[in-house]
C-alpha cells in the first residue's frame, strides 16, 4: 500500500488523540504497513495499550516534548489550535493534516471505497457491511466507530481494493473522502456547534454526493425526505431503499420474540431473497436495507448478504447486552440524538421485559441546548427516566443548559424523571427499585455504560 503524502515507510507519523476509535485504527493501519508511529492522549485506554503492544510510542498527556523526530502530525477535529503539540509542529514546519484528510489519503488508494454517512446509524451499518464483505472473502480494509467482535476491534487491515468506513459529517469531514459508494442513512439537525441550520447540513450532504464518481453509487433512504432532497442533482448512479418507499423495499416485515426483523427484499415487484436479522428494532431493518443495496452494487452474492446479516450480532455500545443480575437485564446503547432515542424506544417494545429504567446521559452542551425541545419530546412513554449530568466531551460548561433544566422540562410533560449527579447514587437507586424481569438501559455517547457495569458487578 502506498500513501501520496509518505513514500518512505521509515518516516514517522504522530497522532494527537491517538486513543480515539478512528485515530487508533488509522495508527494501526500505518504500523501494519511498516511506518513508525507515535501518539498522545489524555488518558490510558485499551486502544493505547494495544498500540503500544504493536510498537507505537504512546504518551499520556499532551506536551510539545512529545514531538520528536516527527515527519507528519495527524490531529482530530476536536483538537484546539492552541494544542501544544500542534503548535510545536507549526513552529518546526512539520507537515500536519486532520484525521479526515489523512483517512481520505488512505482511502484514495482503494478502488472500491464505501463511505457510510448519516446523522445516526453509521457504526451499526458499517458493522453490518463489514460482516457481508468478510463473508464474501473480499479481504477489505475496515474502519468502524466502535469495537466489532468479528474483526477483534475497530480496524481490519486487508490487502484488496475494498475499503469500508464511516463518514462523519462533523465539520464536513466526509468531504475529504474518496467514496465509490456513498450511503446516506438519514439527514437531520445535529452538530449545530458547526452547522448554522438544517439547510447548511443538507448542503454538506449534497457536496458529499457530488464527490462520488459518475460510475459510482449513491445509496439513499427513500423514507427520509431530507435524504431524498440532497440527491436531486446527483450525477452518479442512485439506488433508493426503504420500508415504505424506494426501488428496494423490505416487505412482509415482522419481528421475532427478541424484536429482530425478518423481511423479504424486493426490487420493485421482484422478490430477491429473505433476510433474518439478529439485532432488534425497525431502525436496524433500515440500516440493513442500505448495505444490501451497497452490496448489490458491488456484485456481492445474495448468499453472502443473507449470511453476513444473519451472523451480525451487533457492535459494542449499540444495543449491547452487557449482562444480567438477579433477573434484571442490562443493555447499553450509544443513542445521543432525539431521533435515535425514539428509534431505540421503538426497538425495545417487543423486547421481553417488564419495566424499563432508562438512564440517559446527554452528550455535549451544544447538542443538548440546540435540540432541547426535541430531547424533551423524545422521552415520551418512558416509565422510569434517570438523567445523568451532561457529558462535556470537547466543550466547556457555559451555564446555558444543564441536565437539571432538561429534567424539569421533561417532568412538565408528565414523564416520571429524576436527576442523578453521580454514578454511585444511580446504582444505589437501581438496587433499591429494580425487580426481576426489569430492563436497565444505559444510553448516551459518553461513559454512562459504566453504570450498567457497576450494577452487574455488585
Amino acid at each position: 500500500m502506498s500513501f501520496d503524502f509518505l513514500r518512505d515507510t521509515h518516516k514517522k507519523v504522530h497522532f494527537i488523540g491517538i486513543g480515539g476509535v478512528s485515530m487508533s485504527g488509522l495508527a494501526e493501519i500505518l504500523i501494519e504497513n511498516g511506518y513508525k508511529v507515535s501518539g498522545s492522549d489524555r488518558s490510558e485506554s485499551e486502544n493505547t495499550k494495544k498500540l503500544r503492544e504493536h510498537g507505537a510510542e504512546i504518551y499520556i498527556g499532551q506536551s510539545a516534548d512529545n514531538i520528536k523526530d516527527v515527519d507528519l502530525v495527524v490531529y482530530t477535529a476536536a483538537i484546539a489550535a492552541d494544542n501544544p503539540e500542534l503548535m510545536k509542529a507549526k513552529e518546526e514546519n512539520i507537515a500536519s493534516m486532520n484525521r479526515a484528510e489523512f483517512l481520505g489519503s488512505i482511502m484514495k488508494g482503494h478502488k472500491y471505497g464505501v463511505a457510510i454517512a448519516g446523522t445516526h446509524g453509521k457504526t451499526s451499518t458499517t458493522s453490518m457491511m463489514s460482516h457481508i464483505v468478510l463473508e464474501e472473502k473480499l479481504d477489505p480494509t475496515i474502519l468502524v466507530g466502535g469495537n466489532l467482535d468479528v474483526i477483534g476491534g475497530n480496524v481490519h487491515i486487508g490487502k484488496s481494493d475494498y475499503f469500508i468506513t464511516e463518514a462523519c459529517e462533523y465539520k464536513e469531514s466526509f468531504l475529504k473522502f474518496y467514496p465509490y459508494i456513498g450511503v446516506i442513512l438519514n439527514v437531520e439537525e445535529d452538530h449545530l456547534d458547526y452547522y448554522r441550520d438544517l439547510n447548511h447540513i443538507k448542503d454538506a450532504f449534497r457536496k458529499f454526493i457530488s464527490i462520488i464518481p459518475d460510475d459510482g453509487y449513491a445509496i439513499v433512504n427513500a423514507d427520509d425526505e431530507n435524504s431524498m432532497d440532497v440527491i436531486k442533482d446527483a450525477k452518479c448512479n442512485v439506488m433508493t431503499f426503504g420500508i415504505e418507499n424506494g426501488e428496494y423495499r423490505a416487505r412482509n416485515l415482522k419481528f421475532n420474540d427478541l424484536a429482530c426483523g425478518i423481511f423479504d427484499l424486493y426490487k420493485n415487484d421482484e422478490k430477491l431473497f429473505t433476510v433474518e436479522l439478529n439485532v432488534p428494532g425497525k431502525y436496524n431493518v433500515v440500516n440493513a436495507m442500505s448495505i444490501i443495496c451497497a452490496s448489490l452494487a458491488l456484485n456481492i452474492s445474495h448468499k453472502s448478504i443473507v449470511d453476513g446479516l444473519f451472523n451480525f450480532r451487533g457492535t459494542h455500545r449499540r444495543f449491547e447486552f452487557k449482562g444480567e443480575r438477579d433477573g434484571v437485564k442490562v443493555i447499553d446503547d450509544y443513542a445521543h440524538h432525539p431521533t435515535a432515542i425514539k428509534s431505540l424506544l421503538g426497538g425495545i417494545k417487543n423486547y421481553p421485559h417488564n419495566r424499563t429504567f432508562f438512564i440517559f446521559q446527554p452528550h455535549t452542551y451544544t447538542r443538548t441546548s440546540t435540540l432541547f425541545d426535541e430531547f424533551v419530546q423524545s422521552f415520551e412513554g418512558i416509565e422510569n427516566l434517570i438523567l445523568e449530568d451532561i457529558y462535556a466531551a470537547r466543550e466547556k460548561d457555559t451555564g446555558i443548559v444543564s441536565s437539571q433544566k432538561l429534567g424539569d422540562a421533561v417532568r412538565k410533560t408528565g414523564v416520571k424523571a429524576i436527576n442523578m449527579h453521580s454514578f454511585e447514587d444511580t446504582v444505589k437507586y437501581l438496587n433499591e427499585n429494580v425487580k426481576e424481569g426489569d430492563l436497565i438501559l444505559t444510553v448516551g455517547a459518553g461513559d454512562v455504560y459504566k453504570i450498567g457495569e457497576m450494577f452487574i458487578n455488585q
